[in-house]
């Protein structure tokens, strides 16, 4: 496999974004694409990080962390956008801030035909439920997307889903 080996500033431009919107809990399901994330996260005294088996369980996990005081952010991958679309209705109709942090699959140079279906539907999923949609595609823009998009949450008691564009991620070649 090659993988873009350009240095990745954007992982801690997200994780920077993350400490300046106050985000104390970070729900996630183990991601490749969010791994540098996540070992930041992890890393920060401030911050407590809880690895799920299942997307949905981040949602709630995240709309108690709200109850209790806390900001959150639920990082996934876009196939597990599918997962949650019945439970991202305890944040919409109870009006609870989620910050959702989305790496793409089944976009730009996608090579495993599984993440097409949701890949190509992520966005207008979202949309589609009342989730406010924002992408970023070049590393130097990501930081302040996802700051906006905190601050657009936790403003406005609203959902909003940050989706990073699989071109930002880099291209897999599992042909060599």
């Amino acid at each position: 496999m090659t993988q873009q080996s350009s240095p990745r500033p954007w992982p801690g431009d997200i994780f920077n974004a993350l400490k300046r919107a106050d985000v104390k809990q970070v729900a996630y399901v183990p991601d490749a694409g969010h791994k540098e994330l996540i070992v930041s996260c992890q890393g920060d005294e401030n911050m407590t990080t809880v690895s799920m088996t299942t997307e949905e369980e981040g949602v709630a996990m995240l709309g108690g962390a709200w109850l209790g005081g806390d900001r959150g952010a639920l990082l996934m991958q876009s196939s597990g956008v599918g997962n949650c679309i019945n439970m991202l209705s305890l944040p919409i109709h109870c009006r609870m801030p989620l910050l959702m942090i989305v790496t793409m699959r089944g976009e730009w140079g996608e090579f495993n035909p599984w993440q097409l279906p949701m890949g190509q539907n992520t966005e207008r999923v979202l949309q589609d439920i009342g989730v406010y949609v924002q992408r970023a595609t070049f590393a130097d823009e990501v930081g302040d997307i996802v700051y906006a998009g905190a601050q657009l949450a936790y403003s406005s008691n609203c959902q909003v889903a940050v989706l990073l564009s699989q071109r930002l991620l880099g291209f897999k070649d599992w042909s060599k």
